[in-house]
């Protein structure tokens, strides 16, 4: 299945994280946060101004973000999680 989120949406798939922590312990699924990292699957077009013209987002495919905690909407397409949330919640790229 094919997405195209619109305008200012992006969507994100999270970065699976470690369940073991430096030190050697093994952290239940149970106890574990959800990441808060993910790559940018798919990007909108952007925003427009008052004007009507379009703004470009700063975020493309492919790139590595962290994002807000609550940020976004969860959403399940073939078999895999995904979150679809405004580039505004997006906090930065990581190099």
């Amino acid at each position: 299945m094919n997405i195209k989120p619109l305008h200012d949406r992006v969507l994100v798939k999270r970065v699976e994280q470690e369940q073991k922590t430096s030190s050697g312990i093994i952290i239940p699924d149970n106890a574990q946060e959800k990441p808060m990292e993910g790559i940018v699957v798919a990007a909108g077009s952007g925003t427009r101004d008052e004007a009507g013209k379009v703004h470009p987002l700063e975020v493309k495919q492919g790139d590595k973000v962290l994002f807000a905690k609550w940020g976004g909407t969860e959403i399940k397409l073939d078999g895999q999680e995904y979150l679809i949330m405004k580039e505004s919640d997006i906090l930065a790229i990581v190099a």
